[in-house]
């Protein structure tokens, strides 16, 4: 009886811990991560965005159905980064719909909504084990909260020649991401504002078509001349100057000065010399003249200066030269031209994490200076350490073209083309007051702020037609910001740094740091794998089924060893 009480105490308490455990659970959520690359962890700032909204979210995805392997790898891991979500709260709801699926009236009217939300699907050829099939899939989801509702696009675009498992990595890494900013937008009161400036010979409206595009999906943009505003106040998010040709005034300087005082943003795309390959095509020989935006002083005031020199490096674009002719044709060839930088970026900062190369085109060399302010200063694109640099004047020919270069020559190291700064500016103004500047503050009735608040930050990119995307003159078609004509290829890294910077300057939740997140691609051999596939199939197949059996003996004997052998022997000492 002992022996049965001390049972039924032991099971009581195994069942008490049990259900303590559960009850834990219910109110504190844990997990361990053991992975390298912290793929099923959830970064700080994701976990404060999702924990925000008090009312129900309701995302519809639509990724079900049958995919190949890769396709189902995104599904997975979107319903993956969804649960983890949900477990952070709870009135986060999710379904997955196959969008092919269901009666005709079902599907037209599934279309009308995809046509409304701008969801169109991409068509997707795989091999079923027997015939190739196209199937239309929409890799989107629709979060609803509210009165309002935002798409996310969960595929990543692929262009010509990218390999599509690389394309799905990109996809799965960036999920958290999409997701987190798709929050962040949904339960925002108000749209951010962005003002691109004109009137001092900046990029044209038709040449950042692609950029304002971009940045319309989430934000309001607009275009604006600072000479019709008396000032910018901090209603505007973010102010883009990108490119101008022209002095900007001291006025209109100073109302920038005064909304970085107040913790504006802005984004500096600044060229320093007016080079061109039409330039030299033209004249043959060019020496670029400098071009003169009137921002030298101030940006020296915050801490960089845009030095007069253009950086050669050997690693980058090329562009065509005629080499001969046949058939009364010009015959042309890609030679590389060391003035067209084509930079990786080696930061950690989530602007450049992960991005592809850059294609900057005649970029200067930026100077960090020391300021008595304590600005954080980060290098967020440098050239390579095989380049150097050319002091204006700088005369500009394709002679240098017609041999190989020396790379002794290309020995002036890295050197900095963008760079982020942040903090607590003081004013570029300080202790300089015009009568002019001191009637306009009268006017407006505002005092001179001296010092600016901690949380500014400006980008300075010694180049701005990176941004710039082709037009056609023709049709007025644009292509995608980073296509190299010559080359015939897309640099995506010009289109996601100049994306992920402004989605960094505007973000006040810090949640762009899971954009950086890296999931390590792994991929197969597949020479590999067809020389050894008989042998894994039988490693993972056939031996657990083989250790499963012989396990099976094995315990079976030890049973009969212990137990049926004594007490066979005991019998036969009875009979005798």
């Amino acid at each position: 009886m002992k022996n049965q009480s001390g049972k039924w105490v032991q099971a009581a308490l195994i069942a008490g811990i049990l259900f303590v455990i559960n009850l834990i659970a219910n109110y504190y959520f844990f997990q361990i991560d053991l992975t390298g690359d912290k793929r099923y962890t959830i970064s700080k700032s994701t976990k404060e965005i999702i924990s925000k909204p008090e009312d129900n979210i309701f995302i519809k995805v639509y990724l079900d159905g049958e995919f190949p392997s890769g396709f189902k790898r995104l599904r997975a891991s979107t319903l993956d980064i969804l649960s983890k979500m949900r477990d952070y709260n709870g009135n986060i709801v999710y379904e997955f719909e196959d969008p092919t699926a269901g009666t005709g009236q079902e599907l037209k009217k599934r279309q009308e909504e995809f046509a409304n939300d701008k969801i169109s699907p991409v068509l997707l050829n795989f091999f079923d084990g027997s015939e190739m099939r196209q199937k239309p899939i929409f890799p989107f989801a629709v979060v609803h909260y509210q009165n309002k509702k935002f798409v996310v696009n969960l595929l990543e675009e692929q262009f010509a020649g990218d390999d599509e498992e690389v394309v799905l990595n990109k996809s799965v890494e960036l999920l958290e991401y999409k997701f987190a900013s798709a929050f962040q937008k949904i339960i925002s009161t108000r749209p951010k504002k962005i003002l691109v400036t004109k009137g001092n010979g900046e990029l044209k409206e038709d040449q950042l078509f692609r950029l304002e595009a971009e940045m319309r999906r989430n934000h309001l943009v607009g275009r604006v001349d600072l000479d019709s505003i008396m000032k910018l106040d901090t209603t505007i998010d973010m102010v883009v100057v990108a490119g101008p040709r022209q002095k900007i005034s001291n006025k209109n300087l100073f109302k920038i000065d005064q909304y970085i005082m107040a913790g504006g943003k802005i984004i500096w795309l600044l060229d320093k010399m007016d080079a061109s390959l039409d330039s030299i095509n033209l004249y043959g020989m060019y020496i670029p003249p400098d071009i003169d935006a009137g921002t030298d002083d101030i940006l020296f005031k915050y801490g960089v200066r845009v030095m007069p020199n253009l950086i050669m490096d050997l690693e980058c674009s090329s562009i065509p030269q005629v080499v001969g002719m046949q058939g009364g044709k010009p015959q042309t060839e890609l030679f590389p031209w060391y003035y067209h930088l084509a930079i990786a970026s080696t930061s950690t900062h989530p602007i450049v994490k992960n991005i592809d190369r850059v294609n900057l085109a005649f970029p200067s060399s930026i100077d960090t200076l020391k300021t008595d302010a304590a600005i954080k200063k980060t290098i967020l694109l440098e050239s390579s350490a095989y380049s150097r640099v050319q002091l204006s004047p700088v005369r500009l020919s394709f002679e240098i073209l017609k041999s190989a270069p020396d790379p002794k020559k290309f020995q002036d190291g890295k050197k900095p083309v963008a760079v982020l700064l942040e903090g607590s500016f003081t004013s570029a103004f300080a202790n300089r007051l015009t009568p002019e500047l001191e009637t306009l503050l009268q006017s407006l009735g505002m005092t001179f702020v001296k010092q600016g608040q901690k949380n500014a930050k400006q980008l300075i990119v010694s180049d701005a037609d990176f941004v710039k995307n082709l037009v056609n003159p023709t049709n007025g078609e644009t292509e995608q910001i980073g296509y190299n004509k010559w080359e015939r290829r897309y640099y995506k890294g010009n289109r996601d740094f100049i994306v992920n910077a402004v989605e960094y300057m505007l973000d006040g939740d810090n949640i762009i740091e899971s954009r950086s997140k890296e999931v390590k691609l792994r991929l197969l051999d597949p020479v590999k794998i067809k020389d050894e596939k008989l042998k894994w199939q039988l490693i993972n197949v056939v031996m657990p089924v083989v250790i499963l059996i012989l396990f099976g003996f094995g315990y079976s004997f030890m049973r009969r060893r212990k137990y049926v052998t004594p007490y066979i022997k005991s019998k036969i000492k009875k009979d005798e």
